[in-house]
């Protein structure tokens, strides 16, 4: 049987381009793993469009 992963996706506005992560990608991570743990996701991975 293969474990299947949960896919966190979050996406920076052009807006927010800064150099590194800024600070609405750390927010958007945060908001969807408390999602996730809340609702009994697991094998969490996140995938980050800037």
């Amino acid at each position: 049987m293969t474990d299947k992963i949960t896919a966190l996706y979050c996406r920076l506005s052009q807006d927010d381009m800064i150099d590194g992560e800024s600070n609405s990608i750390t927010n958007q991570k945060a908001i969807l793993k408390q999602y996730a743990e809340d609702n009994g996701f697991r094998n969490t991975v996140y995938y980050v469009e800037m």
